[in-house]
Parts: structure tokens; C-alpha cells; sequence
């Protein structure tokens, strides 16, 4: 008949304690930060070239911005009439 409950002693070493607020969302951060890079790399053989070619990409499209907005030379402009 006593072999239903288990022996308090050995009760107390297996309860798990819980991690304060502040370590449990650091945890849950990154873990999160985890999966978004490997979902972000999850095809891609060359990250590196990957990421360069999007800054060479942000730098063109920089450039044709400031070039575009200094005086409407070379633009695209609409006549009305």
C-alpha cells in the first residue's frame, strides 16, 4: 500500500524551479532571435554574399535618391496640357 506514494525526501529534488521573470524573457529573446536567423538563412548557401549584395543594393538605391531629389535634371516629369 505504500508504494503509491513516493518518499518525501526524494519529493524535494524533483520539483524544478522556475527562472524569475527576467531570465525566462531573456531565454524566450533568444530563442526567438535563434529561429529568425536560421529562418532567414534556411536555402542560402552563402549568407555573406547574400548580405553584401543587399548593402551594395540599399547604397544604389541611396544614391539614385539623392541624385533624383538634388534639382529634377534627369527625371521622369509629367506635362499637363
Amino acid at each position: 500500500m505504500g508504494l503509491c506514494l513516493p518518499c518525501m525526501g526524494g519529493a524535494v529534488k524533483d520539483v524544478v524551479e522556475t527562472p524569475d521573470p527576467e531570465v525566462k524573457r531573456r531565454q524566450l529573446a533568444e530563442a526567438a532571435e535563434k529561429r529568425q536567423m536560421e529562418a532567414s538563412s534556411r536555402g542560402i548557401k552563402n549568407i555573406q554574399s547574400v548580405e553584401q549584395k543587399k548593402k551594395k543594393q540599399e547604397e544604389i538605391e541611396k544614391r539614385i535618391a539623392a541624385s533624383g531629389s538634388g534639382g529634377g535634371g534627369g527625371g521622369l516629369r509629367w506635362q499637363v496640357g
